[in-house]
């Protein structure tokens, strides 16, 4: 039988009760109120923020964009391989800012450098704009390193949660045809894969669950707003070869992304990559950023990512 855990069921309940109160009361979703939404309930949640040895802020320079990154080195003093992480907050809300402590812990539980980058959100900047951001990240991020004499290993990971997660695929599935892009390995957690809304789960879990499927697709409509085939956009639908690279993507059972996510790693499998699937069977959606109440889940999702990333 399925059952959120009873470590969220009563916090659940009573957001559920909240929020039909607001719904009530006339409430209209704005960006503002989305990134205010996310923020809150990280810094809420997310409250053991550890100390990281150095940490910069400044910019990857592209074409199109200036992309703001914030940097964390764990030991300045030793080289250290690079991990690129997308912030979650479906490409509306979140910012280096709100997963600062995330990428933190990320930092020190894989004892890599985090490059967190605050890449353009909608609808001020529509797709394909953090699409756009997070390939400038991966193609120019060496240069940035250098011009701060960063210790590093010139060798490259990315990862991401949720609508970071798309942008990780979306990376990674560029990358595969692109001889100057070189990424190791790609982590995902509970990534949005599919803009089509197109799956069981996507129905199942649609209420009642913090992330609901009418907040999708309001995310998704300020999203796109330019007609874009949305089926041609998502990651799940695009081509997946085996130079894809190897793959780490977490799942919960009371998402409505979980089917995405399961698909994306059934066809890279098909498509000859390496990938590895970590199911939660009583999580939701966003329990990286209710630490707090999940802990040892989430320090579970910490040193799965570090044993994925270091062997």
């Amino acid at each position: 039988m399925r059952q959120v855990s009873p470590k969220l069921q009563t916090w659940l309940d009573n957001f559920n009760v909240q929020v039909a109160a607001i719904v009530a009361g006339g409430f209209k979703p704005t960006a503002t109120n989305a990134r205010e939404g996310l923020a809150n309930l990280t810094k809420g949640f997310v409250t053991d923020i550890p100390a990281v040895a150095w940490v910069q802020d400044d910019l990857v320079s592209g074409d199109e964009y200036n992309v703001p990154v914030r940097i964390y080195h764990p030991e300045p003093e030793t080289a250290l391989p690079v991990l690129v992480y997308y912030h979650g907050g479906g490409h509306m809300a979140g910012s280096v800012t709100v997963y600062d402590p995330i990428c933190r812990k990320l930092a020190l539980a894989t004892r890599h450098i985090v490059v967190a980058v605050d890449y353009r959100l909608a609808p001020e900047c529509p797709y394909p704009a953090g699409v756009n951001d997070a390939y400038t990240v991966v193609q120019n991020l060496w240069a940035t390193l250098d011009g701060r004499e960063v210790n590093y290993l010139p060798r490259l990971s990315i990862a991401g949660d949720s609508g970071g997660g798309a942008l990780v695929a979306s990376v990674s599935g560029k990358a595969q045809f692109d001889e100057k892009v070189t990424i190791e390995k790609q982590v995902m957690v509970y990534p949005s894969l599919d803009y089509t809304m197109n799956t069981e789960s996507m129905d199942l879990n649609a209420t009642g669950y913090l992330l609901q499927k009418g907040k999708i697709a309001w995310y998704f409509d300020n999203y796109f707003q330019n007609g874009e085939d949305r089926k041609e956009a998502s990651p799940l639908h695009q081509a997946i070869t085996d130079g894809l690279p190897k793959t780490l993507l977490f799942t919960a059972e009371f998402c409505p992304l979980m089917d995405e996510g399961k698909q994306y790693c059934e066809k890279a499998i098909a498509a000859g990559a390496q990938v590895e699937h970590i199911h939660f069977d009583d999580m939701i959606h966003t329990f990286l950023n209710m630490e707090d109440l999940v802990k040892e889940e989430c320090d579970a999702v910490y040193q799965a990512i570090s044993e994925f990333l270091n062997k």
